[in-house]
């Protein structure tokens, strides 16, 4: 089986159960995102490929780990060897850190405002790099919104002031003001993700009620201006409730504004729970679709340098997954 098959498969399945020895080091949690709040994930490699999965004892995929990261996947009749990486902040080689763990507004797919996490300062922050700064080659930072949109990116750029003598490369995702852009420039970011989430505006106005669909498109072309082709990302779900030909659209309409769609199968929670994820069929006509889209407009996911698309480990990524 091809890796691009065992992959979609898997991120179709979302989920392996861990046996064997123990596996602490290697297990990674989300405060963001449709994953917060969970059991945990491992990233299971082979090679230069990844893939994360969320842990849980009622999936029918085993994953036994041997000792030293070493470890086997069972498929069905598929056995598969590989290795366990051990994540810098959420995935490896990152520092990948959730700055404020809750939110004001209610996404369908998002777990964070049920949970209702607090915000990290600037000193955690700090520790939180120093402590894995020796295995780690970018910063990527995320977060909710504590109070407000506005005074959400002022504590952003705080957070980023005081990272950027770590000379590595930073990433931010947020939802954005008309001016996140040129402020996150301004203080040296190297790449930004604005997500769409949802592949039209009926979609989004759905799921993500009080946000405004149009402003991210503005936020994003001024980024593309900014920060360059392969340096900006939009998030889109698969699995909102979106045709295939809707999906094409908007990934057809990103990448022809210089943006590289990031995208990331449902993880049926919060709102979703029990809306069944995208089949691997599904998944790999969607990436056949993204991979013609990247190469017509001049797009490689391949030099990313942070973020979802430097990883690749929930999704399928033209590039990095053939």
């Amino acid at each position: 089986m091809q890796w691009k098959d065992l992959k979609a498969k898997l991120l179709a399945a979302g989920m392996v159960r861990l046996t064997g020895e123990p596996a602490g080091q290697y297990i990674a949690l989300s405060a963001a995102g449709p994953g917060a709040g969970g059991n945990g994930a491992v990233f299971f490699a082979i090679g230069s490929h990844r893939v994360k999965l969320a842990i849980s004892p009622a999936s029918s995929i085993e994953l036994v780990h041997r000792g030293g990261g070493t470890a086997d996947l069972y498929v069905g009749d598929l056995i598969v060897s590989g290795n366990l990486l051990e994540p810098g902040f959420h995935c490896p080689d990152q520092a990948f850190i959730t700055i404020t763990g809750s939110c004001i507004f209610s996404c369908k797919y998002c777990s964070v405002p049920r949970i209702g996490g607090r915000r990290k300062t600037i000193a955690e922050i700090r520790e939180m790099v120093e402590s894995v700064r020796d295995r780690i080659h970018a910063i990527s930072l995320t977060s909710g919104v504590l109070t407000s949109i506005e005074e959400e990116e002022s504590y952003v750029l705080d957070v980023v002031k005081h990272l950027t003598s770590y000379n590595l490369p930073i990433g931010v995702s947020l939802y954005p003001t008309p001016s996140t852009p040129d402020r996150l420039r301004e203080l040296g970011i190297v790449e930004v993700k604005f997500n769409l989430e949802a592949a039209t505006p009926e979609l989004f106005s759905r799921m993500c009620p009080g946000l405004d669909y149009d402003l991210l498109w503005q936020v994003l072309d001024r980024s593309v201006h900014l920060f360059a082709k392969n340096h900006v990302f939009s998030n889109v779900i698969i699995g909102l409730g979106e045709t295939d030909e809707e999906l094409e659209i908007c990934i057809k309409k990103l990448t022809s504004h210089g943006v590289i769609p990031v995208l990331r199968p449902l993880n049926p929670v919060a709102g979703l729970a029990g809306i069944p994820r995208p089949t691997a069929e599904r998944l790999k006509k969607i990436f056949i679709i993204h991979e013609c889209a990247l190469a017509e407009a001049g797009l490689d996911p391949r030099l990313a340098l942070t973020m979802c698309t430097n990883c690749a480990g929930c999704d399928l990524v033209p590039g990095r997954d053939a």
